[in-house]
């Protein structure tokens, strides 16, 4: 039994999802424990420990129907596709439940629910201020002054402070103290103890569990990603199970002081234990959500209508990430000379860095966070430089300290307080700082041998599918986020660099491109590129669609090329403001570097809201088409992908990235208050680690309201993502085959992937590696 216990504890760790810290925060799928399951299961799970759906509205998908933006070929479809055993018998009764309004969902009370109603003392609050105290201060990652009981893991940790701790007595919960002094020694013995108190069955063990870590908000999340970590360096972590020790002991010491409980308890013990199966409206729900997934897959058939031709050499090539926000800037750039041609690619551009910035020996991600660094690049200067940047940190943390400690803050509020009035007043105007500081140009660490160089950049150059056709002048644009007074800063930034800016990842590709070692490599690789190719680096602030190139290799052979593509990019820039105002509350052109700098600002621009597809294709499958900023464009030829090693890649790395990010942002939408990040107005940074709201409490993770809400009506359609690739679907299917993961989600329904050939969508994947042959798009609704 004991074993028994500690599996289905494992069981329920891995159904939390990680949290990324705020410095490096990375879009994550809050399902990710769930991916095993399809979309009415996960329903009946989370329902269950967390009290929460996972579509949109009924009445709202009903509205739509209503409509005509749902055709009954959609519902249909849908139906039929469902896997739910209780699904709606056929169409007619499917349009008539769905008018009926849904269930709320209700999560299985905890034994502190319990409490709470019978003695009238707010259990659950009491447990969430008196922990998230604690783990602020024990996970606080520099913020705090100091924190307790440092080197010790998070149970014991806790123990010392819980002992010490009399908010749990005076709120009436006597000898609560002394209850932890006598817990056992390790969170595995603790589960065991409290699983047997509270007689816990081994069928209802998992999911209490799994209801009692939703119960401590983000902590577990971020317990969960500190596991992450662990595990992408072959080690392991126990934190997460010393949290769900640590809130046992909680329910074990409500039990016992409310006796009278013990038979509700052992009730809703016995309906954890019963079989998760979805219920009838959560099955209909999930076939609504389905046909509001296709009614946006039809939409994008009549766009990707045909491919439109390129046979000249471009006279610029620009090559973006994939990021949603890209697609805006790239259609507006396209339009100012047909001699421009822009791709798209992950924006760390192939290239698996750590960096250490100027200024510290930390190095930081810059590539997916499912990968491990293989290269290690620098900004640091000379000693005399560095030293400067170094003593320059070390005085601003020093005053920093001196401001925020105990005593001295009292007196530095009245001796220093009206010295910052000036600055008060520049932020309140938004006279600080314009746009995304430059770094000092990044080098490799460990310098690369002249083969290496150019394995690594035909590498690169496959993966992008840049094999051939080189224009000229080739850019690649990575991308930051320009924002003032923004916890979430890092979330705006590039999510394939790991929260980073992409500056560092362009600049440093650029260097080994036109690298003279790199070109006299290249031919033993199979490619060459032409000896007039120069590459340029640039940074995309999405804030503002301001531009910044950096043409560290001197070239005056390239000057007029150089401010012929500044002038094209400030016109497309200027473009883009334009069609992105319209979507911003209060916005106009002229006034997105404003928001940039206004320390008030809670929507600064909308970051990757409203992404609902990922296309693999050649440009030429989506050139001229307005795609809203809505889809993630990856350039790929397959023709030119001898062995499909490429879209391997891309299926397996770019697509789980994406949908990450749009799952994150689908889970923040359908279920904020668990998936969510809650109110930007009343957010605290705590730990450096994430937000709470208020003065206290517990972490919130995922996307903040403001960055899916524009205060009256959502503006991300919560729409699982559709991904398109143009390829051969036996090619597909062999990559399917061989990644378990992947595959399960498109099988499990958390992806849609639909094939394309020539420019329009051929095939639908089905469950168990199926494909269904799809006719082509009725020509007559479409936009050209």
């Amino acid at each position: 039994m004991a074993a028994e216990i500690l599996a289905a504890a494992e069981a329920a760790a891995r159904q939390i999802p990680p949290a990324f810290p705020l410095d490096a925060t990375v879009a994550v799928n809050p399902f990710l424990g769930q991916t095993q399951e399809n979309l009415s299961q996960a329903s009946a799970r989370l329902s269950r420990a967390a009290g929460v759906g996972l579509t949109l509205p009924r009445a709202d998908l009903a509205a739509r129907v209503t409509a005509g933006e749902i055709s009954d070929d959609d519902l249909a479809a849908a139906l039929i596709a469902s896997p739910a055993p209780v699904k709606p018998q056929d169409l007619a009764w499917l349009k008539t439940r769905m008018l009926v309004p849904a269930p709320a969902p209700q999560a299985l009370p905890t034994v502190a629910d319990l409490a709470a109603r019978v003695t009238g003392t707010d259990w659950p609050s009491i447990i969430a201020r008196s922990f998230g105290l604690w783990a602020a201060g024990y996970f606080d990652r520099g913020q705090a002054l100091w924190a307790p009981r440092p080197g010790h893991g998070a149970f014991a940790a806790w123990r010392e402070w819980a002992t010490h701790d009399l908010t749990p007595e005076i709120a009436g919960l006597t000898g609560f103290s002394a209850h932890v002094a006598e817990a056992p020694d390790t969170a595995q013995r603790s589960i065991g103890r409290a699983a047997d108190r509270l007689g816990l069955t081994a069928a209802a063990a998992e999911t209490v569990f799994h209801r009692l870590l939703v119960d401590l908000g983000g902590w577990p999340q971020h317990a969960r990603w500190l596991l992450w970590q662990a595990e992408l360096k072959g080690h392991s972590d126990t934190t997460l199970t010393d949290l769900l020790a640590i809130r046992l002991i909680w329910e074990e010491a409500l039990l016992a002081h409310c006796p009278t409980l013990a038979e509700c308890w052992q009730a809703t013990v016995a309906a954890h234990a019963t079989p998760l199966m979805a219920t009838a409206d959560q099955a209909l729900d999930a076939v609504l959500q389905e046909a509001a997934e296709r009614a946006h897959q039809r939409k994008l058939a009549t766009l990707l209508s045909g491919p439109i031709a390129r046979t000249d050499r471009p006279a610029v090539q620009a090559a973006f990430c994939i990021d949603v926000r890209s697609e805006v800037l790239r259609r507006a750039l396209e339009g100012q000379d047909q001699g421009i041609e822009t791709l798209g690619f992950a924006g760390f551009f192939g290239l698996p860095l750590a960096h250490r910035p100027a200024g510290t020996n930390e190095a930081q991600a810059h590539l997916p966070a499912l990968l491990n660094p293989a290269l290690t690049s620098t900004s640091h200067g000379n000693d005399e430089a560095e030293a400067a940047i170094r003593i320059k940190a070390r005085a601003t943390r020093a005053w920093g300290r001196f401001r925020q400690a105990a005593v001295s803050s009292f007196a530095f509020v009245e001796a220093a307080g009206p010295v910052y009035g000036g600055k008060l007043v520049r932020d309140a105007l938004g006279l600080g700082a314009k746009g995304l500081a430059p770094s000092p140009m990044p080098r490799m660490e460990v310098l690369l041998t002249p083969e290496q160089k150019a394995q690594t950049a035909a590498a690169v150059l496959r993966a992008m599918s840049m094999t051939s056709g080189h224009a000229r002048f080739v850019l690649l644009v990575g991308h930051g986020a320009q924002v003032t007074n923004n916890p979430h800063e890092s979330a705006y930034h590039c999510g394939a660099c790991c929260g980073q800016t992409g500056e560092v990842s362009a600049r440093l590709l650029a260097a080994l491109l036109n690298d003279p070692e790199t070109r006299a490599g290249l031919p033993a690789q199979g490619l060459t590129l032409p000896d007039d190719t120069l590459f340029v680096a640039g940074l995309h602030d999405t804030v503002t669609d301001q531009v910044t190139l950096y043409p560290d290799a001197p070239a005056p052979g390239h000057a007029a090329d150089l401010a012929r593509a500044e002038g094209w990019l400030a016109a497309a820039a200027h473009q883009s403001r334009a069609e992105r105002a319209l979507r911003l509350p209060g916005a106009k052109g002229a006034t997105l570097a404003h928001r940039a700098t206004d320390w008030a600002e809670v929507r600064p621009e909308w970051g990757l809201a409203g992404c609902a597809a990922f296309i693999a294709a050649p440009r030429s499958a989506t050139a001229g088409r307005d795609l809203q900023g809505r889809a993630f464009l990856h350039s790929y030829d397959w023709t030119a992908d001898e062995g499909f090693g490429t879209l391997e890649l891309i299926l397996t790395a770019p697509v789980v990235v994406a949908s990450w990010i749009s799952l994150q942002y689908y889970g923040s939408t359908v279920a904020p208050q668990v998936f969510g990040g809650g109110n930007k107005l009343i957010h605290n940074v705590v730990g450096g680690i994430g937000v709470v709201e208020g003065n206290g409490g517990l972490l919130r993770p995922g996307l903040p309201f403001q960055t899916v809400h524009d205060g009256a009506n959502a503006v991300h359609d919560a729409l699982r993502l559709t991904v398109m690739v143009e390829a051969p679907v036996e090619a597909m299917t062999d990559i399917l085959r061989k990644h378990d993961g992947v595959r399960a989600l498109f099988d499990n329904g958390w992806l849609h992937l639909l094939a394309l050939s020539g420019g329009q969508i051929t095939a639908r994947y089905r469950p168990g590696l199926m494909w269904e042959g799809l006719p082509p798009p009725d020509p007559g609704n479409s936009p050209r």
